[in-house]
């Protein structure tokens, strides 16, 4: 009894020394969820639910952190940083700028579980803008560049056999002063450009392997042929005995089963009446991916995928409408952009960030844009679970070309460097490899408006070449070539159909900005803005219905999709349906979901 009760008085004890060395940062106001988090137990969820092991180490919590000169070495740290919070949010207990003449250093202490004895230890990242090197022990073990996907290192050599172990992470973000993608993040923030992101933003930790291990699963299902198809990438010994089993259930009954030998393409028949994914249905299969090799099975994960195909077709009056599993759909959805007032690129709990998707489909939305951002895994499984087609943005970043938006491009397009060119490149197809098995996203977006637009003929090719199953729309609302599947035409504030493509879905890929500025939940007290301001929620919903009317009568003359602006304020922006901080909901929600929808169902037959 006495030692139980020195167990929970000791547990009581480093709660009482975690909470001492951080509070927010700031005054800047904060979501509900910023008062439940706890330093010791933050984002505890598994990070990477499409590919899930059992046995795992979660390393987010306190580090110690410094800021200096780039090009030095620290010879101290001052002070703790909340990981994964990145430097510049209150969340992280910082609240500082870095900039490109400075670099970021984060250290901690790590021990290895004793059960891991005898396997490979990988250290994983979720994501550290942008440039990471990272030491174990004073030994490097690996730098990534890149601020929206994951990466993963094996640091089993630089371990030590006993006691602790050293991390030491290095970032480095030259933010608007760099030619790297970085979506909406300034050195400078104003209008709609916002705060820099520098750090570490998601999800560290670590998990065993055997040295015979999957690293990669690749799922494609084909609906008119009832088949799932999986590639299934591994390492390590045995190369050349590897069988691969994959089993496919609905809930807990087994449906179906595929094997392949040594990286073969394993096909898999599926019953003939497979469950479809849909924003009405969003059914899915449940999968295990076992690697035996030379015997014995050495690494299983757990993993799911949905029955569902995104395509267009032209209707009887020779509109190209998109399609969800041979059915023509309109889809429509906010503008999202994944911002937050206290964690800014990081949602301060898994309950924050499954909320914005829910009340997308609350407010009678089937789409979300994700704009110009690319968010952590568990946000996808979250819309995937939910019914919520996904339009993923390419995050901008470099210089603007002259713009044309509203006819076929007649200028000199933008000239990258070859640096900037490389960024883009690497960056882009590492998103779409990342993003690749979420049945949720339906549509690629290589540019918004002409933001570093380039080549946009050669990437709108490119992306379908590497990902065909996905529509791509080649610059949302940018200077328009005849490539892709999409014609995207941004308006505002109001729905309007300048011009028109035959050949592909032509849709209105922004619209709307409605603004309320409500003085408790502001990020700055002026120098707000919205494309219109109204002062009441009645106004602004009467506006939004109204607009929502004007776009329902284009959909016969035209459109095939439409997005809103927006889902929530972010800092100057208070054209939201919500307020910054997730407290209000300004629009009258069961008003704005009958005519939603009404829109959403406009094509059904």
């Amino acid at each position: 009894m006495k030692k139980s009760i020195l167990a929970v008085c000791a547990v009581a004890l480093l709660s009482t020394t975690a909470f001492a060395q951080w509070k927010p940062a700031g005054d800047k106001i904060k979501t509900k969820w910023a008062e439940e988090i706890n330093p010791e137990n933050v984002l505890p969820e598994y990070p990477r639910p499409i590919m899930e092991r059992s046995d795992w180490k979660n390393l987010n919590g306190l580090w110690e952190y410094t800021i200096i000169e780039k090009g030095k070495t620290p010879t101290s740290y001052e002070g703790k940083i909340l990981v994964p919070f990145a430097v510049e949010s209150s969340l992280s207990g910082v609240a500082k700028t870095v900039g490109k003449d400075k670099e970021l250093w984060y250290q901690r202490t790590f021990d290895v579980p004793s059960t891991w004895k005898g396997k490979k230890v990988m250290l994983n990242f979720g994501a550290v803008d942008w440039k990471a090197d990272i030491w174990v022990n004073d030994i490097k073990v690996g730098q990534h560049t890149g601020g929206f996907t994951p990466f993963s290192l094996d640091i089993t050599p630089a371990l030590n056999s006993k006691g602790d172990n050293k991390l030491v992470v290095k970032v480095w973000d030259p933010t608007s002063d760099g030619p790297q993608p970085r979506g909406k993040q300034v050195t400078k923030p104003e209008g709609i450009w916002y705060t820099s992101v520098t750090g570490i933003w998601q999800t560290v930790w670590m998990e065993p392997v055997d040295e015979c291990h999957i690293t990669d699963i690749r799922t494609a299902s084909d609906i008119d042929r009832k088949k799932l198809t999986v590639d299934v990438a591994t390492t390590g010994a045995n190369s050349s005995s590897q069988l691969v089993e994959v089993k496919v259930f609905d809930g807990k009954q087994l449906v179906a089963v595929g094997k392949g030998l040594n990286g073969q393409t394993i096909d898999i028949q599926m019953p003939e009446d497979a469950k479809l994914w849909s924003p009405e249905s969003p059914f899915l299969y449940s999968m295990e991916v076992a690697l035996n090799c030379g015997g014995k099975v050495t690494d299983k994960v757990n993993s799911y995928t949905a029955m569902r195909k995104y395509s267009t077709r032209q209707d009887e009056n020779g509109i190209v409408r998109l399609q969800l599993n041979n059915k023509d759909v309109f889809q429509f959805g906010p503008l999202d952009q994944g911002w937050w007032p206290d964690g800014l690129y990081t949602a301060p709990t898994d309950e924050a960030l499954v909320y914005d998707i829910q009340k997308t489909k609350d407010f009678g939305y089937n789409m979300i844009r994700k704009h110009v951002k690319v968010e952590p895994a568990r946000w996808y499984t979250h819309c995937d679970k939910l019914g919520v087609i996904v339009w993923q943005d390419m995050p901008s970043g470099d210089k603007e070309p002259e713009w044309q938006m509203y006819n076929f491009f007649t200028g000199n397009e933008l000239k990258r460097t070859e640096e900037s060119e490389a960024c883009y490149r690497k960056e882009w197809k590492e998103i779409m490899d990342y993003l690749y098995n979420y049945p949720c996203i339906g549509v690629w977006v290589p540019f918004n408006e002409r933001w570093g637009q380039f080549k946009t003929e050669e990437i709108s090719e490119w992306t379908k070449k590497h990902d065909p199953s996905r529509l791509v729309n080649p610059a949302s609302g940018g200077n328009h070539f005849q490539c892709g599947d999409i014609l995207d035409l941004h308006h505002y504030p109001n729905p309007a159909l300048k011009f028109y493509d035959a050949g592909r879905a032509t849709v209105l890929g922004e619209y709307g900005g409605i603004g309320m500025a409500m003085p408790e939940h502001l990020w700055v007290p002026d120098h707000n803005w919205g494309y219109v301001k109204f002062n009441s929620s009645k106004e602004v919903t009467d506006e939004y219905v109204k607009y929502a009317n004007q776009l329902y009568k284009l959909i016969p003359r035209g459109y095939s999709a439409a997005v809103y602006t927006q889902t929530t304020d972010v800092e100057m922006e208070v054209n939201g349906l919500m307020t910054y901080d997730r407290k209000v909901i300004k629009i009258d929600e069961p008003r704005v979901k009958e005519i939603n929808t009404k829109i959403c169902n406009s094509l059904n037959k």
